[in-house]
């Protein structure tokens, strides 16, 4: 999985966008907003934050637009309807406007404090794609994702730990030479498989995550998990037919 052009000694971190996916997160917002600004200031780097607004019925708008309009590095992007995971991370990337991108979710179930430590990877990798020491989340939700990466890697002819953790840095270039279709969960599984293929430089680093402290999560219901493997079945034959 290198890139040729990894070899050529590409600079580690000159800028970067940061960008949050979220649905009704009206409680976490401020928070998480808090420790990226604090964090990012600290590493003297140039970043961008970037909130993807999945069409929540609740405050965030609200709270996210009352954040941009006092901070000129803060942009935000609304769905005028919830339209997916898939969407919302298309939507971030195409926001993105630094050298570097990384995304987590907006409920605040990584310390970003562990993101600086990444980015002089960036040096050799194109991607670091982290997974979760220990996995704040029920047993049914923790077994059902392990169900689910094996399959992927198995398809994919992949060897990740973690597909689904929300917490992944990748050089800005590599998505211009990636045409993303998932709308759903499966669309870090897209990310990872094209990029495998086209032979980027993936690294794994393990983070920590903490239990979810407000707000719903949406990844386990039904409806989703069923979306997820039909466009799963479908990526596949794209792939395999390329």
């Amino acid at each position: 999985m290198t890139d040729t052009a990894t070899q050529q000694n590409s600079p580690g971190a000159d800028s970067i966008s940061v960008f949050f996916p979220c649905y009704n997160e009206q409680d976490n917002i401020r928070r998480v907003y808090e420790s990226a600004s604090k964090v990012l200031g600290k590493t003297g780097v140039d970043y961008q934050l970037i909130w993807v607004d999945d069409g929540s019925t609740d405050q965030t708008p609200h709270i996210v637009n009352a954040i941009a309009a006092v901070d000129p590095r803060v942009t935000v992007v609304r769905h005028p309807a919830n339209l997916g995971y898939g969407k919302a991370l298309q939507s971030g990337i195409r926001a993105a406007t630094k050298t570097l991108v990384f995304y987590t979710d907006g409920d605040g179930q990584f310390d970003l404090n562990e993101l600086p430590p990444l980015l002089p990877l960036m040096k050799h990798y194109d991607i670091v794609s982290c997974f979760r020491l220990d996995r704040q989340d029920g047993l049914i939700r923790k077994f059902n994702a392990w169900c689910w990466t094996w399959f992927v890697c198995l398809l994919f002819r992949m060897k990740v730990k973690d597909i689904n953790c929300a917490f992944k840095l990748y050089k800005r270039r590599i998505f211009d030479n990636l045409e993303l279709r998932s709308t759903g969960a499966l669309i870090n599984a897209e990310i990872l498989a094209r990029a495998t293929r086209r032979g980027y430089a993936i690294v794994q680093v393990g983070v920590r995550h903490f239990p979810r402290t407000s707000g719903q999560p949406t990844g386990a219901k039904p409806g989703v998990i069923f979306r997820a493997f039909w466009e799963l079945v479908k990526l596949y034959r794209q792939i395999n037919s390329e």
